[in-house]
């Protein structure tokens, strides 16, 4: 049976194929190294200019193409990038048979956190461009993405307590058995002196628990912190908080937190407002996200937010005198009970709650409670009565239920929008998890570079090839003779520095 035949390993050719002429036209590699060629890395803070001895630096737009062309394939390990670009026909054609060393390539993701958001931003920039962002709809929510920070080094005032009482029995143990006599002396002396070792570990940790504040302390990554994920799982993990437009789901803010989401929502608001430049939209939330503080920034941007309401936490002894069943007048300021009885407030605010989370109360009661019929139903209280606390915030989470009641479609649709990221994130390209660690700026940097190659994915995927080849190069020809001029001032500068230098040296 005949087979195809490869071609002969030693024999030469005498038109040898260019890199060039490998890459076919429509390839989007070529798309990558046009976006980059529009950016100006210097306003965006990479380093450019490299006046230092020994070695030359490599251009930090050749690492940038390496990176998105990377996190575009699924390859975020440095040692990996830089095996690619020896054996990886695209990636030589991309980086023009550069072969940076693993570490040049780890310390540019490391080094360069604020150019790589902006290199995000100009992703967002080119969506809007070509319309791909209705800034109308937003939907927000959080993801929780591991960290290199096992849960053996993450360490709270509890465990740590846990731990010293193991070692204090361990000591106590070791102590009587070499004041016995009974033993290895210097085996037990080594034992000792390890789990003190141990103790004065768990000491310093402590220490810094109370100096800083915190409620947990991560050794190898410190920003990290120990978060559930899912159902009752935790893993020491960070929370990226996402702003996703709905037109096409293309993600238009993040921010990489330690936090949980209840305070999370005015903020990135804030953002959205400055990024879509009006304030003209609807954003959806989920339930971790329903704090009246944060209802009452959104009221304060002008921002219409529609956010899941929690379950009741507590209800009456009988349903028909739960709180929704009290009606409250806000011109006379009272409520008025299912009875009929007039629940009234003394006036006086009161602090409620802790740190950032205080906020001021007020509360209703009547005198007629103590003599009604149905006491019973209505609460289980023993000598006060009903008391009705009402929060400031009340009005605007009220205006928000009544928002949620009023478009309950438009709410179906948030989670379709946000995670949709997040599952092409975490599911298809399989990044559930931070490459760096030392730092929530580290993290900052992945988390940039993955959402930066998730929307080139979707403006590759929803925009004509050529029509964007067309755009991108369009964008060059009035980028580069800029650079030229920049590059040609810079000669004649540092060729009249040098002159003046040699000069000097002969005198």
């Amino acid at each position: 049976m005949k087979f195809i035949q490869g071609s002969d390993r030693t024999q030469t050719h005498l038109f040898p194929t260019s890199l060039e002429a490998s890459i076919d036209e429509d390839n989007e590699v070529r798309l990558i190294d046009l976006f980059v060629n529009t950016l100006d890395l210097d306003e965006f803070g990479f380093r450019t200019d490299f006046t230092e001895n020994g070695r030359p630096a490599y251009h930090p737009s050749f690492l940038l193409k390496l990176f998105i062309y990377g996190y575009l394939n699924k390859v975020r390990s440095s040692r990996d990038l830089e095996k690619a670009c020896k054996r990886n026909i695209e990636m030589m054609w991309l980086m023009q048979s550069l072969t940076p060393d693993h570490n040049t390539i780890a310390n540019f993701r490391k080094d360069n956190q604020r150019g790589i958001r902006k290199v995000f931003q100009a992703t967002v920039k080119l969506a809007h461009t070509f319309e791909l962002i209705g800034g109308k709809l937003i939907a927000g929510d959080s993801t929780k993405l591991r960290a290199q920070n096992s849960k053996k080094n993450n360490f709270n005032a509890r465990k740590i307590k846990r731990h010293t009482e193991y070692i204090d029995a361990k000591l106590t143990e070791y102590n009587q058995l070499l004041a016995q006599a009974d033993g290895d002396p210097k085996e037990l002396e080594q034992k000792i002196k390890t789990q003190r070792d141990r103790k004065a570990k768990y000491e310093a940790i402590t220490k810094q628990i109370e100096q800083t504040g915190e409620v947990q302390v991560s050794t190898s990554d410190p920003d990290s912190r120990q978060m559930i994920t899912r159902n009752n799982i935790t893993e020491v993990a960070y929370s990226v908080q996402t702003s996703v437009d709905a037109k096409h789901n293309i993600p238009i803010d993040f921010k990489v937190t330690n936090q949980n989401d209840s305070k999370a929502m005015g903020e990135m608001l804030r953002r959205a407002k400055t990024i879509l430049q009006n304030k003209d939209f609807i954003a959806l939330y989920d339930k971790g996200y329903h704090t009246g503080s944060q209802f009452e920034y959104a009221y304060q941007l002008g921002v219409e937010v529609i956010v899941a309401i929690p379950k009741v936490a507590s209800h009456a002894p009988h349903p028909d005198y739960d709180l929704k069943q009290f009606n409250y007048d806000q011109k006379k300021d009272h409520y008025t009970c299912p009875q009929g009885e007039i629940l009234s407030s003394n006036g006086r605010q009161y602090n409620k709650g802790k740190g950032s989370h205080i906020q001021k109360v007020k509360h209703y009661k009547t005198k007629a409670c103590k003599s009604c019929a149905v006491y019973d139903h209505c609460t289980t209280s023993k000598n006060n009565g009903r008391v009705i606390e009402r929060s400031e915030y009340t009005q605007v989470i009220e205006k928000n239920k009544l928002r949620v009641k009023e478009n309950p479609e438009l709410y179906r649709k948030r989670q379709a929008i946000v995670e949709h990221p997040y599952g092409v994130i975490k599911r298809q390209w399989g990044f559930s998890y931070i490459m760096t660690k030392k730092g929530s700026n580290r993290a900052s940097a992945d988390v940039g570079l993955i959402f930066s190659a998730y929307n080139l994915r979707r403006i590759f995927n929803l925009i004509g090839k050529n029509e964007l080849k067309v755009f991108l190069k369009g964008l060059c020809l009035i980028f580069q003779p800029i650079l030229v001029l920049f590059g040609a001032v810079l000669s004649i500068f540092t060729l009249q520095t040098n002159k003046r230098l040699l000069s000097k040296c002969q005198i």
